[in-house]
């Protein structure tokens, strides 16, 4: 009976015991480990993870001017520095009311570099004999505003030359650089000078001959672009005739004026130049890749 007695009390201890142990926080299984956070919150992101607008330069990036199609393939520059001249701050002209950014009576100053050139370029004009040309960067260029310009460049040895613009210098070319053609760089400085200080301003020279229209490749009386070649002063604007008045055509890059739903296309066309002259030609077929005469010229200022 003693012996029944312990027996009883030594399982009634066991069972107290494993209660005890049951019942107690299991405190060396939890040490050690955070709480996880709840799936998509931003302490689950890694440091320096990509956000919103660093994405956004993912973007499609509008080609520069040098891989633009229209530019002149393998053009270059003797220089590869880029100069830190900017233009002489620019005042409004009443006396040219529609000019951009290269105004008449104003000097610019930059620098002069050179590069083989044979007339053709940005602007589309077609090579020709006539080398005293230039490209004229890409901000002063201002959407083919400066196509045909002829603009006056002198060195600081007192040359000067007139040139006309016929290209564009693309972005390693800083605000007032002109690159020269080679010839037109020499009537300045020796070559091996490779790059000069000069100052410039817009001509408007006396003997220009007459001009020419010309449709764009591909032209029909659905769609059309027009060129203005051998304007003495800068063109500021394009209309055609349309059966009911005159619409304004929006110039391109590569210097053609767009009419997208064929709207004037074969009509009457009046051009304007910054002076706010304008002279209407007719009887311009839509013949394209053709450079037709019309007799007619803008003023000499």
């Amino acid at each position: 009976m003693h012996r029944r007695w312990l027996f009883l009390s030594a399982a009634a201890a066991l069972v107290v015991v494993s209660l005890a142990v049951v019942l107690l926080p299991d405190h060396k299984t939890d040490a050690g480990h955070a709480a996880t956070p709840a799936a998509g919150t931003r302490s689950n992101a890694p440091s320096g993870s990509p956000t919103a607008s660093r994405r956004a330069s993912d973007a499609p990036v509008k080609p520069s001017p040098e891989a633009t199609p229209h530019k002149s393939p393998g053009r270059t520059s003797t220089a590869s520095a880029k100069p830190a001249a900017t233009n002489t701050p620019q005042t409004a002209s009443a006396a040219a009311p529609l000019a951009g950014r290269i105004r008449p009576g104003v000097t610019y100053r930059g620098v002069a570099t050179f590069y083989d050139a044979d007339g053709s370029g940005a602007c589309l004009y077609d090579p020709s004999g006539d080398v005293m040309t230039g490209a004229m960067n890409h901000t002063d260029y201002e959407t083919a505003k400066a196509c045909g310009a002829y603009v006056q460049v002198r060195a600081a040895n007192g040359a000067s030359i007139t040139i006309r613009i016929t290209n564009e210098c693309p972005g390693d070319c800083a605000p007032g650089q002109i690159d020269l053609s080679a010839q037109a760089f020499a009537k300045l400085a020796a070559p091996s000078a490779g790059r000069i200080p000069i100052t410039w301003k817009l001509a408007s020279p006396g003997a220009a001959g007459t001009i020419s229209i010309r449709y764009k490749t591909g032209s029909t009386r659905y769609w059309c672009g027009i060129q203005v070649i051998g304007h003495r002063n800068p063109l500021a604007r394009l209309e055609v005739g349309t059966g009911s008045g005159r619409r304004q055509l929006p110039r391109t890059d590569y210097n053609y004026f767009l009419s997208e739903d064929g709207s004037g296309c074969g009509g009457p066309i009046r051009i304007t130049d910054i002076y706010g002259e304008q002279l209407t030609v007719s009887g311009i077929a839509i013949r394209p890749n053709v450079a037709q005469p019309t007799g007619v010229q803008f003023a000499e200022h």
